[in-house]
């Protein structure tokens, strides 16, 4: 049945305005900036601009979901399973430094299926829109979920820009005080996508007493806490942040995390939300009517996962080999460092990190994200501007080549051949 234009006009006044304010997505700007562009022949095609990882899925995870196919004969609870629950509370303590006394199962933790619905849904839970001008505060650049999270909730967006000269942190000093009295949620993602930045427990114990303060919330993506680069220094997480502050109660905090990176499972779409017992009673509540349940071989599998390290320290393993050999072919080239912890580059370019990405994808057939898809315009300046963001995904032989041909090609930028 065909609808006039003015019909659909008028639907689209009684839909969520927030749906008008949606950005493209980074990937669908991505292929409109290819749009007509025919890379060489002669090579191979190396995507690097997805963070989807590719490193082998465990043989025990898939086991498992094999083993537990016929559970799907069964309605899965929004809550999951106990021995899920408890898996990830034991992880947790383990690698947060947390006392099992300070963080129950039944009270702190929420299996979701993955984090991007999580980061999506919980904005969709906690802001109130009845307010006056509500504001969702993330980091610039950023998973751009956080934005289109904010707008369908009714909020509005305000970057804190990550920028070379604060070492990618954000920078929490340029909010004002009228902002941070209108927050009612900030995410912040640490390790940092696409950055690699990691917030340290100063920051974190300044941005609770923020929170303390001006009565927000904290959202700590975590995703990428997993892919660190020194054995010896993990990530220290907002849970850990707040237990060492004395507030094991997790008040205001909320981590989410996720299986997909740490364990190369992508599209197992497993992870969970922990913290503030308030909090995640209320996220329950909401995600028993948003009808989001985890089936039972995914618990099941992860079950196996989170209860394994073997497997996460060989993933890291490879991950520094890949960086390490590819910083010695682009260090000297390009103004590019390794981060602390991620499996993203992002290295500065010498022309607009759009022109490089076609030159780059038609010249050498490697394809990349432009910087500038990942962030925003604030204090005018827009901190994606000149650079790439790198996703070490692909084997160590595709990652090597594709690093000797960026360099053929900033080599080409300079000779101008």
């Amino acid at each position: 049945m065909a609808y006039t234009s003015g019909f659909t006009e008028k639907i689209f006044k009684k839909m969520n305005p927030g749906l008008a304010s949606l950005q493209p997505y980074p990937f669908e700007k991505l292929a409109r900036l290819k749009q007509g562009l025919s890379p060489p022949a002669n090579k191979s095609a190396i995507d690097l601009s997805i963070g989807e990882p590719k490193h082998k899925t465990p043989d025990f995870i898939l086991d498992e979901i094999k083993a537990h196919l016929p559970s799907t004969a069964a309605y899965p609870k929004t809550r999951g399973q106990e021995k899920l629950r408890e898996a990830i509370t034991r992880w947790l303590c383990k690698r947060f430094r947390l006392t099992e006394n300070s963080i129950h199962p039944d009270k702190h933790i929420l299996p979701v299926n993955g984090t991007r619905e999580a980061l999506f849904a919980f904005a969709q839970c906690i802001v109130d829109h009845r307010k006056s001008r509500p504001v969702v505060i993330s980091p610039n650049p950023f998973y751009q979920i956080y934005e289109g999270a904010a707008l369908l909730a009714g909020a509005h967006p305000v970057f804190v820009n990550c920028t070379a000269e604060n070492n990618f942190i954000p920078d929490f000093s340029s909010v004002t005080a009228d902002t941070w009295n209108d927050c009612q949620l900030i995410y912040i993602c640490t390790p940092g996508n696409p950055t690699g930045a990691v917030l340290d427990h100063v920051t974190l114990a300044k941005l609770m007493d923020l929170a303390d303060k001006y009565d927000f919330i904290i959202a700590s993506d975590e995703c990428y806490s997993e892919i660190y680069l020194d054995e010896d220094h993990p990530p220290i997480g907002l849970l850990q942040a707040a237990a060492e502050a004395g507030r094991d109660d997790y008040r205001r905090c909320i981590v989410f995390h996720s299986l997909s990176k740490r364990s190369n499972v992508p599209g197992l779409r497993s992870g969970f939300v922990a913290g503030d017992q308030e909090l995640i009673e209320s996220f329950f509540k909401y995600r028993t009517y948003h009808g989001c349940v985890m089936p039972g071989f995914t618990q099941a599998a992860s079950i196996a996962a989170w209860q394994d390290e073997i497997h996460v320290i060989q993933n890291r393993k490879l991950y520094r080999e890949k960086f390490a050999a590819v910083l010695e072919i682009l260090a000297p080239v390009m103004n590019v460092y390794r981060p602390e912890a991620g499996f993203y580059l992002w290295p500065e370019v010498p022309i607009s990190d759009q022109t490089f990405t076609q030159q780059l994808f038609s010249k050498q057939n490697i394809t990349v994200l432009p910087g500038s898809f990942l962030s925003r315009t604030a204090n005018g300046i827009n901190p994606g501007n000149n650079r790439l963001r790198i996703a070490l995904v692909a084997s160590p032989e595709e990652c090597v080549e594709a690093a000797v041909r960026i360099r053929d090609q900033i080599h080409t930028l300079s000779t101008g051949n």
